[in-house]
């Protein structure tokens, strides 16, 4: 094989590998039981199953859930923070809104550090940046004592107004790093999240310090595990933000790799926007775990500066993803006489009932297992071989707590997930005001095909595409990025205060950091852009929009401020629903992004197809009637090949389900397209 061009994502059940041969021009996929107690197991066994020699692998990205995991499942490192004394307790008054209103028992999300972790250190920036009282460095040098005779994993510095006026940060460093040596996992909330909102900045620090020495513990064993096996190119990460950057630049900014994992899957959404000429879609990822929600808006990511993981806020550019825990593993359970599924999955190990692992309890994927959606002896390409009577036994033996025989309560452990799904998509499109029916719905995952025409009909949506390899989609979009760096630099002003001239020099000198950075990363000069933005809000508001510039040059032309004012506007009458021409505008902060481009693989296209296919029937539930349906290998289906439901189309990383009164055709990027024919 010649050079291969090879990405990874590892999933809460498999991890994903698709591998492009620069030889042939054709992708291959392959999955390997994702290996929770040691990620990078499961990783190396999956790139061994399809690359013979890892020398052959010309480019190699990973999406990682590293991160994600330690911080979901609180398996961080402790962490002490050093804080401005006076204001060592922001980090716990945090925010006062109550996220769920109505909840009696709501309670703030528990800090990752405790109140005895977080040290007073003795020095005061002013609003403004000047010093006004120099900095302990004896109260430092007692915390770095305290670390070293305490067992901390990691230290975490957010001092005030530090995105201001770095100086007592890096000096700090300066002193930790003389007390407990270069290795020492130290976060600074100025390189972290160079913003504005102080408990928000020390949140990200913290949480980056919570994660990095796991992260950089996995990356570093990974990285060297197939250098020794023979790769001599570097491993690449994908970013929250959608981007990707090397693993040495990752184990540096640990934080961007936090949803690095399903980012991939969006990413690969712009490329099939474009390729498709369809600029607004919705997309689910459906996979063992969990069900994401991103969207692709006029052919762009929706990016959003600040994201929320478990109640803990953190500034960084990322995908905007929700997530609900339903996947096909999701265990389905009985509280108060009512079908509830999820969020708690039964993940690889034991798995559901059907896997023959151990599992007890009934799941999605065994409800649909009964149902007949899925064929038994070519799950996840025939490396499981799935149990109908042990799916059927579990949801039996469900169905019977409920009252409910056995296809019935099949059904509806299906139909309470996707209700849950439903609810997850009108989270990130209605309560933005943006209506569903107005965008086509892309399933990927190895459960997304599965559930997606249901999602659809429940939500109005008329269109429904299942892309090549779905299974394995997220890993396949990684190999549709770029490389990027994201800057920010705050920038207080009003409008009517504004100088063109320095903004436009102030927005050249984060471009030129930025594509100076790329310079580590291997990318060629003519392989690089920058794009613009600046945060701006109404005078007297809280938060702020980003608004993207044409260029560095835009703030210098004499109509700026009103053609700039204009498009907040636009922009705030979309997300709010109103907008207040004329107003004063203050301008936040200002951001740059610069991309560099290592080659992308070319698109397959079909061939057309020239006749029928090869097909077979069998009965499949559909409405609590068992319906004679079309079985579809995806592998004989060509360009131009449509066919009624119901039916159902196997490969190896997924099953699409088509109930009745859907047709489907297929289109030349090899693309199922799924309309409503009643």
């Amino acid at each position: 094989m010649g050079g291969a061009r090879v990405s990874m994502d590892i999933g809460g059940t498999f991890t994903d590998v698709v591998v492009y041969d620069e030889t042939d021009k054709r992708y291959r996929i392959g999955k390997y039981p994702t290996t929770p107690a040691d990620l990078a197991e499961g990783v190396l066994e999956a790139v061994a199953s399809v690359v013979e020699r890892p020398a052959d692998i010309s480019f190699l990205v990973h999406g990682t859930t590293q991160g994600l995991n330690s911080l979901l499942q609180r398996r961080g490192v402790r962490v002490l923070l050093l804080a401005s004394a006076g204001a060592r307790d922001a980090y716990h008054i945090a925010r006062g809104p109550r996220t769920r209103m109505y909840d009696l028992h709501f309670r703030k999300p528990e800090p990752l550090v405790p109140r005895r972790d977080i040290a007073g250190i003795g020095g005061r920036l002013d609003a403004s940046g000047g010093e006004l009282e120099p900095l302990d460095e004896r109260a430092v040098r007692c915390a770095a004592a305290r670390y070293r005779d305490e067992g901390f994993g990691g230290i975490a510095v957010a001092y005030l107004f530090s995105h201001l006026n770095p100086a007592h940060e890096l000096r700090t460093r300066e002193i930790l790093v003389e007390e407990l040596g270069e290795d020492v996992a130290l976060s600074l909330s100025h390189e972290t999240a160079n913003e504005w909102r102080e408990y928000e900045r020390t949140s990200s620090a913290v949480v980056e310090s919570y994660i990095g020495p796991a992260v950089r513990t996995y990356l570093a064993r990974l990285g060297g595990e197939l250098a020794r096996r023979g790769m001599s190119v570097p491993l690449h990460v994908m970013q929250s933000s959608g981007g990707m950057i090397t693993a040495e630049s990752a184990r540096r900014r640990p934080l961007q790799t936090l949803l690095s994992g399903p980012v991939g899957g969006t990413m690969g959404g712009v490329a099939l926007a474009r390729a498709m000429a369809r600029p607004n879609l919705i997309y689910v990822d459906m996979g063992g775990t969990s069900f994401d929600v991103s969207m692709v808006v006029d052919g762009e990511p929706d990016v959003t500066p600040e994201v929320r993981l478990d109640g803990l806020p953190m500034l960084m550019s990322a995908v905007n993803i929700h997530t609900v825990g339903a996947g096909g593993g999701s265990v389905a359970w009985v509280e108060a006489g009512g079908l509830r599924v999820g969020p708690h999955s039964a993940g690889a190990r034991p798995g559901p009932a059907c896997y023959g692992g151990g599992g007890e309890q009934a799941t999605v994927t065994d409800a649909n297992l009964v149902l007949g959606r899925i064929e038994p002896e070519s799950f996840a390409g025939g490396r499981v071989t799935l149990n109908p009577e042990a799916a059927r036994e579990v949801v039996t033996e469900f169905g019977s707590a409920l009252g409910m025989g056995t296809t019935a309560a099949a059904e509806g452990i299906c139909a309470v997930a996707n209700a849950k799904m439903a609810q997850a998509i009108r989270t990130i499109t209605v309560a933005r005001g943006i209506e569903p029916r107005d965008f086509g719905l892309v399933a990927f995952g190895g459960a997304g095909p599965m559930h997606a025409v249901f999602l659809a009909r429940e939500l109005g949506i008329r269109e429904v595409v299942v892309p090549r390899f779905p299974g394995a989609f997220s890993a396949w979009g990684m190999l549709q990025t770029e490389i990027r760096r994201d800057l920010t630099e705050p920038y207080y002003r009003l409008d009517a205060d504004v100088d063109g001239v320095d903004l436009a020099s102030r927005l050249v000198g984060l471009a030129e950091r930025g594509l100076s950075a790329l310079d580590g990363e291997g990318v060629p000069e003519a392989a690089r852009r920058v794009e613009h933005a600046v945060d701006l809000r109404y005078a007297a508001q809280e938060y702020a929009l980003t608004v993207p510039l044409t260029s560095a040059e835009e703030p210098v032309r004499p109509e700026f401020l009103d053609v700039i004012a204009t498009r907040f506007g636009k922009l705030h009458e979309q997300r709010h629903g109103h907008a207040n021409p004329g107003a004063p505008v203050e301008f936040v902060a200002l951001r740059t992004t610069v991309y560099g481009d290592l080659g992308k693989p070319d698109s397959e296209r079909l061939a057309k197809a020239e006749g029928d296919f090869p097909h077979t029937r069998r009965a499949v539930v559909f409405d609590g009637e068992s319906v004679e349906s079309l079985i579809v290998q995806r592998a004989d289906l060509l360009a131009g090949h449509a066919f009624q439901g119901p039916a159902l189309v196997l490969e190896a990383t997924a099953t699409t389900v088509v109930p009745p009164g859907y047709g489907v055709r297929v289109d030349e990027l090899g693309s199922l397209v799924i309309e409503e024919t009643r």
